[in-house]
Order: C-alpha cells, then sequence, then structure tokens
C-alpha cells in the first residue's frame, strides 16, 4: 500500500496546514479502546488522547479530546462549551455527524468544525497522539498543532 492511499482527512487537512505529524497503523479488525491501542504500539498512556463527540441541551455538538485513562466531566465540559448540561452522542449518530467511525473518530476534519475543547494538560506535553482519522491509524503531533488544525481551545473537563 502506497502512502497516498494511506492518507485519511485528517491527515490532508494537516499536510494543507503545513503542520509536522508522524503517523503509525496497526492490525484492528474491530473497535478497541484507546488504552489497548496505546498498550499494542508501546506509548505510555498519557500521552495518548480520545475524541468524544457530546451533544449539549441546545442540539450543538462538542468535541473533546482527553487522555485516554480518564473521564469526561460533562459538568466541567457544558460549562467550558456554553451549555447548560451536556450528553455522549449516541454511537448510531456518529458517523452522520463527524463523518469518523468509533475507534476513528479525531478533532481535525470532521464534517463540520464544532466547538473543541481539548484537555489543558495536554498543552504541557512534547507531543500527543490522537485517532488519524481511521481505525487502525494514530497520529503523533504537537499538542499546538492539534489545537490550531482542530480550531480548539484547552480546558478542563475531566474528572
Amino acid at each position: 500500500m502506497s502512502k497516498k492511499e494511506l492518507k485519511t482527512n485528517a491527515m490532508r487537512i494537516l499536510d494543507r496546514q503545513k503542520i509536522a505529524y508522524e503517523y503509525e497503523t496497526y492490525e484492528c479488525d474491530e473497535f478497541t479502546d484507546g488504552i489497548h491501542v496505546a498498550d499494542m504500539l508501546g506509548h505510555e498512556h498519557h500521552l495518548v488522547y480520545k475524541t468524544l463527540v457530546t451533544v449539549g441541551r441546545s442540539g450543538g455538538h462538542y468535541v473533546f479530546v482527553i487522555p485516554i485513562e480518564e473521564e469526561i466531566d460533562f459538568k466541567k465540559a457544558a460549562k467550558a462549551v456554553g451549555e447548560k448540561s451536556l450528553s455522549m452522542l449516541p454511537l448510531k449518530e456518529l458517523t452522520n455527524v463527524t463523518g469518523y467511525v468509533r475507534g476513528g473518530c479525531t478533532a481535525i476534519g470532521m464534517k463540520k468544525q464544532y466547538p473543541a475543547r481539548i484537555q489543558k494538560e495536554a498543552k504541557e506535553l512534547p507531543y500527543l497522539y490522537v485517532s488519524g482519522g481511521k481505525v487502525g491509524m494514530q497520529i503523533k503531533l504537537a499538542p499546538e498543532d492539534l489545537r490550531k488544525a482542530a480550531g480548539a481551545e484547552y480546558a478542563d473537563v475531566i474528572l
């Protein structure tokens, strides 16, 4: 398989914005959680982040990028995006709303630019790993580059 065939929408956006990144692929036939992926690839857990998509009471969609071992604090997350309350987007709606599938969802290049928040501690890291836009692919990039590419802000949104 050539590198051209491996390009995801997220990677094309990073290329267009001239943002440096590395990617790696792994064998995966079905959804597996971020902890399993990190272990499989030999990455320290605190460097691997997952992307969660929520829906607000207003009906708006919001994206949160948090460490794989953490859980979202819905009250803090709602406050960070100016909503009264948030809940997880039902899985059956994920692809229709984002263009991505479970396990391949990334904050970069969704169907629409949704408000996004990255857990604030990420900005202290030299780099982090997020999904590359499809199951079986991870992207390594600087947190500030992720913030720029996703149009995100930093916030405290975990328990």
